[in-house]
This record gives structure tokens, C-alpha cells and sequence, in this order.
């Protein structure tokens, strides 16, 4: 069996890596900024109110989980009669507590991808963009 696709060109160490054979692949990508402009970027104010925005969202969220989980943990280990307790047919609190914790996970991602998409995400698109500016 034989194939008709042609290797990716070699990368020339001279010329910096390209994103295709061709010569102008690289007037394509956007200006890199230099490290300096990093280091401004990370102590002005709007990197600052991302990096607010994340946390307000992220810590508070993440701490209310983990109490919730340990939660679970500590009723399924010291409070196994009202664990055990059924509510319909053979359905116990532990089994409802246990779906429970797979629920509250998809939904703290849904909420995440929300909360990020619409207040993350144009913050760090703006931000993106002012460093392509100065480069």
C-alpha cells in the first residue's frame, strides 16, 4: 500500500519554527511581545480584575465542594444509620448523596464554562489583544 501524502518540510534552525512549507507562514502569526511587556501586563490593573474575577469565582466554589465532599465522607463513615436510611425501595440517603456529588460536579463545570465566557474570556481576549498591540 503506498500513500500519496509528502512529509511536513523540515524546520530550518535559522528561521525560527513555521506552521507551514510555505515562506510568508510566518508573517500570518501575530506579533510576540517581549518579556518585559509580560511582566507590565501581569502588574496593571486590568490583569489584576481578571485575575479578581477568577479567584471570586474559583476559591469560594472550590472551598464549597470540598466541604460538600468531606461532608459525604465523614456522614458515610460516622453517621452510617442515617446514611443507610431508605427513602423509596432500596434507595438510601448514601446513594442519593453519592449521585448527588456526580450532579454538583457536572453543574460547578457548566457554571464554570458560563462564569468564564462571559466575564473571563473578553477580559483576557482585551488583554490579548493590548499585548499584540505593543508587540
Amino acid at each position: 500500500m503506498t500513500t500519496d501524502v509528502t512529509p511536513p518540510p523540515k524546520e530550518d534552525p535559522d528561521d525560527g519554527p513555521r506552521t507551514s512549507g510555505t515562506p510568508d507562514a510566518t508573517a500570518a502569526e501575530p506579533a510576540r511581545p517581549v518579556v518585559g511587556a509580560f511582566t507590565e501586563m501581569q502588574q496593571s490593573p486590568q490583569f489584576g480584575e481578571l485575575r479578581r474575577a477568577h479567584r471570586s469565582f474559583a476559591f469560594p466554589l472550590t472551598i464549597a465542594f470540598v466541604v460538600w465532599y468531606l461532608l459525604y465522607v465523614l456522614l458515610s463513615n460516622y453517621a452510617g444509620g442515617f446514611m443507610g436510611t431508605k427513602l423509596v425501595g432500596n434507595i438510601n440517603v448514601a446513594l442519593v448523596f453519592g449521585l448527588a456529588q456526580f450532579l454538583t460536579t457536572f453543574l460547578i463545570a457548566w457554571w464554570y464554562a458560563q462564569h468564564a465566557s462571559t466575564k473571563l474570556d473578553p477580559k483576557a481576549e482585551a488583554i490579548k489583544k493590548r499585548m499584540e498591540d505593543v508587540a
